[in-house]
């Protein structure tokens, strides 16, 4: 893709009809935001701009030790709070003490998620499947729902975070991949029952962002560099974290249903059903591919028999 395509891109995205880009507008000032994983990485950088716009910000993260740092870092409109999403009644707990301390919540991102080693499906530990599912999508789930009495209380806005890898097959990384399509649809449903009462929603996709996970798990490990070495250019460019929370910021202040950075994946995104059908018949041909799978599940076994 050059610049001339990626021009025509934002040409047509341009000319997409207002109503599908958003409902009104949304002044973070004065709001109260709950944020999850935002003791770190993406989430941090979010509470990071949000809160300079004048928001109130609880960072929710499970580490209780980032959480603090952050909150301190960022100054006395920012609290920790310390649960686990994964876990239904400690999330209910942590809004309350969000309402507690700020007495509504306005808007909260679903932020918090993992990432598995890389494992084929046939080879996974069942109990890592269950692991990712449980926080990337079940804890979506977990965070919204005690929360939604607020946002609709006061016509605030839901953002979940979903990943350009719901667009494409998930070999060797299925449960990252199911779990962010589930969270598309999710939002997608969200997005459309909160314009009945008001509120709005939105979904957030990003490509590779320069995070610890991403150094753990592509750069740091031989199949997960293998894994990335097959994304094509401009897909295999990365983002900073502070380029992603922005992306999403902005998505608020627009109340837009949905955000992607970076822009390079955009023509995917709005053209993957077509694309898709001629991706998965290459890739079930593609000898680097089956190579690939191979070496994985030779590393599964043997991690399994060890």
């Amino acid at each position: 893709m050059n610049l001339s395509d990626l021009r025509s891109v934002r040409k047509l995205l341009a000319a997409v009809p207002s109503a599908w880009q958003g409902a009104g507008t949304f002044d973070p000032r004065a709001k109260a935001v709950v944020i999850t994983g935002a003791g770190t990485g993406i989430g941090r950088a979010l509470a990071e701009n949000l809160y300079a716009d004048g928001a109130s910000v609880a960072i929710l993260d499970i580490d209780a030790a980032d959480a603090s740092e952050t909150a301190r870092a960022l100054g006395e409109r920012a609290i920790a709070v310390t649960a686990d999403v994964a876990d239904r009644a400690a999330m209910r707990d942590a809004m309350e003490r969000v309402r507690i301390a700020f007495g509504r919540i306005d808007v909260v991102v679903a932020n918090a998620g993992v990432v598995p080693e890389p494992a084929t499906i046939a080879t996974m530990d069942p109990a890592e499947f269950d692991r990712v599912v449980g926080i990337n999508l079940v804890g979506v789930f977990n965070t919204v729902h005690p929360a939604l009495p607020d946002i609709i209380a006061t016509g605030g806005h839901v953002v979940v975070v979903s990943s350009a890898a719901a667009f494409a097959p998930g070999m060797a990384g299925s449960p990252y991949m199911t779990t962010k399509a589930a969270v598309e649809q999710f939002g997608r449903t969200l997005r459309v029952e909160l314009a009945a009462v008001g509120a709005t929603a939105g979904v957030a996709y990003f490509g590779i962002v320069d995070t610890a996970m991403t150094h753990g798990t592509l750069d740091e490990d031989e199949l997960g560099r293998a894994v990335g070495d097959l994304l094509p250019w401009p897909l295999s460019k990365r983002i900073t974290a502070a380029e992603a929370a922005a992306s999403v910021a902005d998505g608020i202040r627009r109340r837009a249903p949905r955000t992607i950075a970076p822009v390079q994946w955009e023509p995917y995104a709005m053209l993957r059903g077509a694309i898709n059908v001629v991706l998965d018949d290459r890739l079930t041909r593609d000898r680097r591919v089956h190579a690939l799978i191979h070496r994985v599940e030779q590393r599964a076994l043997a991690r399994r028999e060890a």
